[in-house]
């Protein structure tokens, strides 16, 4: 057993060892595969340690394509755009990655570098493959990603190589991209099924030996392909977030500005993951737009930005209301559906059917109201009428369409309003089970409060 003194914890430690095995480990006490993954508890609990800076990259082209119609040059170029405009000089939106494959995809990163921004810096994604490194080069790209899966899953039944073979493919290609002068970006993909300690760390320890070799930053992106990751306190590895990143920073002695989190939400742990990931340590996390991405998507960039804030206590100069208009050209642009009850981007995150809330709406938006959604977002609270929404729904709605406040808010004692809430349950004692929309709310509201059209009127033109 070999030791060591690391840097980090200023302790001598035990020195991990890789090991080469016949037969690949796939955990199968914690992947039966024909069950559930199971949760497993090692009672581990490793200290957070949150980067100086934080900050958020971009996947939607890239990950976010593999699940979507391919977009188009100038929607990519639009989309970038945004992604800028969200940023605000911040830098916190710090990079965006391409594919490089398909003409499409070189064309779209020729447009988006002609811009000149600063931020999202532009990567790009290769295998570990020479021929691919060569677009990079073509291209003038000065980071890449490169894909090294890390776990046996893919070593041995994707690949057909043992993890020495791998690691040796692996080292080669970094290798030449240092030679070349670009950053690699080391995507260890599958880590939540890998050896941490047997493969991970000791391939880890390699890429830094070639970093300081080099004099460049080698960074390493942790892959939560499926998903598998959990934030709880004490779980065994491979599944703990926190000891795989806190064990990269401490025992593979990556800066935390080199380290990246990419995840998954296929057990809906994508966010949580992802902030888990801040606060142990790593200064980066992977997303893409409205979470776009293979099978139950990426961690939302939108949602990582409120995170950010949750953690800061302020936006770091991003401009939040650009979250409303990317919602917008997805939804009006690219036809694309945004499920109404997504936080943040759905039309009706912050809507209210119920008429208890709509009574505490009319009284103050704050009560029922997450935050101040209308400054911040530029989304004024809803409310969705259907029979559950009384006098005080039918009066909340009529306020919020018309945007009238104070002296000038209808009241839900008003007995105009009273008639349009006999009308609507006339509806539903007649069968209805749908909502009233806006335009028939709109309908009602010119019959009894024909003075509220013109204004809404003036206020259009």
């Amino acid at each position: 057993m070999n030791v060591k003194f690391n840097k980090y914890s200023k302790m001598m430690e035990i020195e991990f060892q890789f090991r080469d095995v016949q037969d690949p480990n796939l955990f199968r006490n914690i992947f039966p595969y024909n069950e559930v993954p199971r949760l497993v508890f090692n009672h581990r609990v490793v200290p957070m340690n949150i980067p100086e800076k934080l900050y958020i990259t971009d996947t939607t082209f890239r990950d976010g394509q593999q699940s979507r119609s391919p977009y188009t040059v100038e929607e990519i170029s639009k989309l970038f755009d945004l992604l800028h405009k969200l940023d605000n000089g911040s830098g916190i939106i710090k990079q965006s990655e391409f594919f490089l494959y398909s003409k499409v995809d070189r064309e779209a990163v020729v447009k988006c570098m002609e811009k000149g921004y600063d931020y999202p810096q532009i990567t790009s994604w290769i295998r570990a493959k020479k021929e691919d490194f060569q677009l990079v080069k073509d291209m003038g790209i000065k980071e890449t990603g490169i894909l090294v899966s890390c776990s046996d899953y893919h070593i041995f039944k994707k690949l057909k190589m043992t993890r020495s073979q791998a690691m040796e493919q692996y080292l080669g290609i970094v290798s030449a991209a240092l030679d070349a002068g670009i950053v690699p970006r080391c995507h260890l993909e599958d880590i939540t099924r890998a050896d941490f300690y047997g493969f991970v760390l000791p391939f880890v320890n390699r890429l830094m030996e070639l970093s300081r070799q080099a004099g460049l930053p080698v960074k390493i992106r942790a892959c939560d392909t499926l998903g598998l990751g959990v934030s709880i306190p004490g779980v065994a590895l491979p599944r703990s977030v926190p000891q795989i990143i806190y064990g990269l920073v401490n025992y593979g002695e990556v800066p935390s500005e080199w380290l990246e989190w990419h995840g998954h939400n296929d057990f809906y742990r994508a966010v949580t993951n992802s902030t888990t990931a801040w606060l142990y340590g790593a200064a980066n996390v992977n997303t893409s737009l409205l979470g776009i991405g293979e099978r139950t998507g990426n961690t939302p960039l939108e949602a990582m930005v409120m995170e950010y804030v949750q953690l800061r206590g302020d936006t770091g100069g991003m401009d939040l209301r650009v979250i409303t208009e990317i919602a917008e050209y997805f939804e009006n642009e690219l036809n694309y559906e945004i499920p109404p009850r997504t936080p943040f981007v759905g039309r009706a995150f912050n809507a209210t059917r119920a008429g208890i809330h709509a009574d505490g709406l009319l009284k103050d938006e704050e009560i029922y109201n997450i935050f101040d959604t209308t400054k911040i977002l530029g989304r004024p609270p809803v409310v969705v009428i259907d029979a559950h929404s009384g006098l005080a729904g039918v009066a909340a709605w009529i306020n919020s369409y018309f945007h009238l406040k104070g002296d000038m808010a209808i009241d839900k004692k008003d007995e105009r309003v009273a008639r349009i809430k006999a009308w609507i349950d006339k509806e539903y004692e007649n069968g209805r089970t749908t909502v009233i929309g806006d335009s028939e709310m709109e309908q009602l509201a010119k019959e009894y409060f024909p003075e509220l059209l013109s204004l809404r009127q003036s206020r259009v033109e």
